[in-house]
């Protein structure tokens, strides 16, 4: 099967904050999951620009934040948020989940939000992560669940889909490749995390209109690889139809696009 093209990180890393904002609570259940203690070792794999890595160290002080990511671009631009914090119990480093530069047992916490599924070996990767953990220590991940609730992306690809190619497809196969029943647990057992609860969370994104919801996603660059190969003319029709799809979302209060994530936390 062709393989759907996924984004730059690289490239994206300078614009990706501008979905912070909309996935901050998913970092919220995190840091909760994970009752961080004075002193503790943490560790934030597959970073990206900072985040849920700076918010934990702004709140636990006496805690030494560690956060990994794959991609440079990534790591730059977080690197570059410390110039303006006074933070000296984080540090940030470029490094691949599935072969990260730690000796055994080195962390007492362990958190990845929205990377798993995006690894190139997602088993690899939880391995990876439970190898760095100390015996008893806490981890906690998320990923996105079913095709269907990840709405913003699953109108992208009901909107590309009869424009492009499926290799050019936006990557929902990829990015909800962990979110059917049982496929998360398989995989958390396989690497050996034997004790751990796993839960569905409903969450939205919120935007005072579509208007301002489709300039995050044009400022973003997100899906730039399927903008750049659409036909003259084909641009408007995407966004006519994504404008559609959204209709029966919105309130008196905006735009709240529903979708679910995956919270799984234990021990090691």
């Amino acid at each position: 099967m062709a393989s759907q093209n996924q984004p730059d990180w690289d490239t994206l890393a300078e614009k990706f904050d501008l979905w912070l904002p909309h996935i901050a609570p998913v970092g919220e259940a995190l840091l909760e999951a994970l009752q961080v203690d004075p002193g503790d070792a943490v560790l934030d794999v597959a970073c990206g620009t900072g985040e849920p890595a700076l918010s934990l160290a702004r709140r636990h002080p006496h805690a030494r934040v560690t956060a990994v990511d794959a991609a440079a671009g990534m790591v730059r631009a977080a690197q570059n948020k410390l110039k303006d914090e006074r933070l000296d119990n984080i540090q940030f480093d470029i490094m691949a989940a599935e072969h990260m530069d730690f000796e055994d047992a080195s962390f007492d916490k362990v958190l990845c939000r929205f990377g798993v599924m995006l690894f190139e070996d997602p088993l690899q990767g939880l391995k990876e992560m439970r190898r760095v953990l100390k015996p008893g220590g806490q981890f906690a991940l998320a990923v996105w669940s079913t095709a269907e609730t990840m709405t913003t992306m699953h109108w992208a690809h009901r909107a590309f889909k009869n424009r492009l190619k499926e290799e050019d497809q936006p990557a929902l196969a990829k990015v909800t490749s962990l979110g059917e029943s049982g496929m998360l647990e398989s995989l958390l057992n396989q690497a050996g995390f034997k004790q751990h609860i796993i839960q569905r969370k409903p969450f939205d994104y919120h935007f005072q209109s579509f208007d301002e919801y489709w300039d995050t996603v044009e400022a973003s660059d997100i899906m730039k690889q399927q903008f750049d190969a659409l036909a003259e003319g084909e641009r408007d029709q995407v966004r006519d139809e994504i404008a559609r799809f959204a209709r029966d979302f919105h309130s008196d209060s905006g735009l709240a696009i529903p979708h679910e994530y995956i919270l799984a936390y234990g021990v090691r």
